[in-house]
């Protein structure tokens, strides 16, 4: 894949990954504060505990779609493919996203459904783009011809 595409959407994937990060921490934030201030208990759970897990739950969520940002960031910058645990983490990053846009159809409604599988589709067009397919294709070996017996 040339430079002219696999860049911008390199670019587009982070902005992507750092609004949905912020997105994140404030829907957790806004949660956690809901839940603080109704004094709701889930079978006797403490409202503080499922408050402050909630904000810990957006922190560490936000920190990790910040970290998948950087990386499509700096491989967009770099024009190179990321490293193994870049890759590694990046996968993660996908297979969640999968698995949340699944779970997003009978929870929240086919649009958040659909934003998820296009952060989806960003940043597996970036892996793939970044992939090994980039690397010089090996050339083709031709199977070895029979020879003739050497004359005596």
């Amino acid at each position: 894949m040339s430079t002219v595409v696999r860049r911008p959407v390199a670019f587009i994937a982070a902005l992507v990954l750092f609004a949905e990060a912020v997105g994140i921490v404030i829907i957790n934030v806004v949660l956690g504060t809901v839940v603080k201030n109704q004094d709701m208990s889930l079978a006797g759970t403490d409202p503080g505990v499922m408050s402050k897990g909630t904000w810990a739950l957006g922190g560490v969520s936000g920190l990790f779609l910040v970290l998948c940002g950087v990386l499509i960031l700096l491989a967009g910058i770099r024009d190179r493919a990321p490293g193994r645990i870049a890759r590694i983490v990046l996968i993660s990053c996908a297979v969640i996203h999968g698995v949340l846009g699944a779970l997003t159809v009978g929870l929240v409604g086919w649009s958040a459904f659909v934003v998820m599988m296009v952060v989806l589709g960003l940043v597996v067009w970036t892996l793939v783009a970044y992939g090994p397919a980039d690397r010089q294709p090996a050339t083709a070996v031709e199977p070895e011809q029979p020879t003739a017996p050497a004359p005596a």
